[in-house]
């Protein structure tokens, strides 16, 4: 059985909802960055454990969180002995504007992965972009690269629109898909 884990950092609460469905498709565990840009004791390990790692920062100012951005940093030592090489790598991140720069922080995320030697696993969705489409369907904000998901900056986490979530739920069970594929 394939392991995930789902390392993110949410300084609102709104990534957390999105990391949170994530692991509800994938089956994955979850492994918050704290406050201060740190893994809880036993986090590293987890994640040398994990067949696919599931990265996810909210976009803020155009890239990831500096909490995020410390723990990147600080995977330069399983870069070192190139623990997670060929591990399965995905992404996600939440922004308030509907662009909002979230494909520069998704970039930024795809190159920490590749630095990492690992695989990457896009959304494999298509876009809802007719006339028809709501706002409210799978893959509204329509991205292929990572999943993307924007929240109004006056929502709170519980008013996200649930098209979104259901979107991060449906990019968890492709990541699970892909990590039964790979194994």
């Amino acid at each position: 059985m394939s392991k995930i884990v789902i390392v993110y950092h949410s300084g609102y609460g709104h990534t957390k909802k999105v990391a949170e469905a994530v692991a509800e498709g994938s089956g994955g565990t979850l492994l918050a960055i704290d406050a201060e840009g740190n893994l809880p004791e036993g986090g590293w390990e987890q994640l040398a454990a994990a067949n696919a790692i599931v990265f996810g920062s909210p976009t803020y100012m155009g890239s990831v969180s500096w909490q995020f951005k410390k723990f990147a940093d600080a995977s330069s030592k399983p870069w070192y002995g190139q623990q997670w090489k060929n591990k399965l790598a995905a992404a996600f991140t939440n922004s308030a504007s509907m662009n909002g720069d979230k494909l520069s922080t998704l970039h930024y995320l795809f190159t920490l992965s590749q630095q990492h030697s690992m695989y990457w696993v896009g959304t494999g969705m298509m876009p809802s972009n007719s006339k028809a489409a709501t706002r409210n369907d799978i893959n509204y904000v329509a991205s292929s690269s990572g999943l993307m998901t924007s929240t109004p900056s006056d929502a709170s986490a519980d008013e996200m629109v649930p098209g979104d979530i259901a979107t991060a739920k449906a990019f968890g069970q492709r990541v699970a898909e892909a990590a039964k594929r790979f194994a």
